[in-house]
């Protein structure tokens, strides 16, 4: 008889796994948004934010050239064309629409694109009818993408799979406490008395039984020592250490537009990064190289523009910090090193709010120099060192090989 409950049990754990597998994959094929016609949306995307999101919006807004929404139904492809590959030439044709338009803009010159094909410029007018045949959305949020979806369906399968997983447990909790049950009739525990048939009876019998065990309450006791001991020991080595800080910064400034969407090099704002022992923070100046123009209006670009009147600097909250005994040098690492920003701080291009990542501990700082290989190719400084691992080792050069594991390297 249990022999056959544990076959139904499982065959039961079958069936549901299988069906909110097949459900899931329902959602996620109806969630899928179909390609738009006349070009490649896709394609268009790709193209649109490498060479059009700097100036132009996908919807109406404004942003230093005209939004893009419905701009198929204003020109027509060819002459779409003609503008994006040569559009001075456009203008000094006379012709009325694109001098207009050239007026309307204070004469701001738009960046020619003379390599943009017809299947190009189709492809971004797909991407743009798109973006705004979808749903409402919040303009500085973006379209919804096929990938939010996925997200969106894939959480909802892990939680209906953690359900399933609980009722399940359920149904060997109920039947390991009838087991327990049988046991005790079987020897004879019950003492001839009349079976109990309320099932919180036999549950409260049960959880007694199990308890009244010797070896599992020192199980329990010896269970709770081991927890309690690593939390105190994780408390302690979390001292100092500020992993997932986020902190509110006095300008809403998004690193995924601007390094995500944007493209921006992390250079050109931190202009130290490559050469320097710090990055540096940008100055306000920097800022205005864009925001002279872009978006002036935007209540946290005032926020500049009131600390450049005021001759006051903006007041950044540091987000990476390590302590003063610390030494660490940027251009050592990703000049010479050639580590990208997102080794150490993570994907930079996809966080609305920095915070920190990584450790930043010894050990994590130890571990990367041990695993990480000397790069020595066309840099003659490491010829002779190369030459003199060779002699010794047959595995490439790390950095812990050239005194990377050195105390005086950080400390000092």
């Amino acid at each position: 008889m249990i022999r056959n409950f544990y076959k139904s049990l499982l065959a039961l754990a079958v069936v549901v796994t299988i069906s909110f597998s097949n459900a899931f994959a329902q959602d996620s094929t109806a969630t899928a948004a179909a390609p738009a016609g006349g070009g490649d949306a896709a394609k268009g995307e790709q193209l649109f934010k490498g060479n059009c999101a700097q100036c132009h919006a996908a919807n109406s807004e404004q942003i230093v050239g005209p939004g893009l929404a419905g701009i198929e139904s204003r020109r027509d492809l060819a002459w779409l064309k003609k503008w994006i590959n040569n559009p001075m030439g456009v203008v000094a044709s006379g012709d009325k629409y694109a001098v207009d338009l050239f007026n309307r803009f204070n004469k701001t010159q738009m960046t020619a694109f003379p390599n943009f094909t017809d299947d190009d410029v189709k492809s971004i007018v797909a991407y743009v009818n798109q973006v705004n045949a979808a749903p409402a959305t919040d303009p500085n949020k973006g379209p919804v993408t096929t990938t939010a979806a996925s997200d969106t369906g894939s959480g909802k399968f892990v939680n209906v799979i953690l359900i399933a997983l609980l009722v399940i447990m359920g149904l060997v909790l109920i039947a390991l406490l009838g087991i327990l049950q049988l046991l005790n009739k079987l020897s004879g525990k019950t003492g001839g008395a009349a079976p109990s048939t309320s099932f919180g009876e036999k549950f409260q019998t049960g959880l007694k039984d199990v308890f009244a065990n010797r070896t599992v309450r020192i199980a329990i006791t010896w269970v709770f020592i081991l927890l309690a001991t690593k939390a105190t020991f994780d408390g302690l080595y979390g001292i100092g250490v500020h992993q997932g800080y986020a902190p509110k910064q006095p300008i809403s400034f998004s690193h995924k537009l601007h390094a995500g969407e944007m493209k921006i090099n992390c250079a050109y704002c931190h202009t130290g990064v490559y050469k320097g022992k710090q990055s540096g923070i940008p100055s306000a100046n920097i800022c205005m190289n864009c925001h002279n123009t872009i978006k002036r209006e935007s209540p946290e670009i005032q926020k500049i523009y009131t600390a450049i009147e005021t001759n006051k600097p903006i007041e950044w909250v540091r987000v990476h910090n390590l302590p003063d005994l610390a030494y660490f040098n940027h251009a050592q690492h990703t000049n010479v090193g050639g580590l990208e920003c997102k080794d150490c701080h993570g994907d930079i291009e996809k966080m609305e709010v920095v915070q920190q990542r990584s450790t930043l501990t010894m050990g994590w700082c130890v571990d990367c120099h041990r695993k990480t290989e000397v790069n020595g190719k066309d840099n003659a400084y490491y010829d002779k060192l190369m030459e003199a691992h060779s002699a010794v080792s047959k595995g490439s050069m790390k950095v812990e090989d050239i005194g990377g594991l050195e105390c005086a390297r950080c400390h000092y």
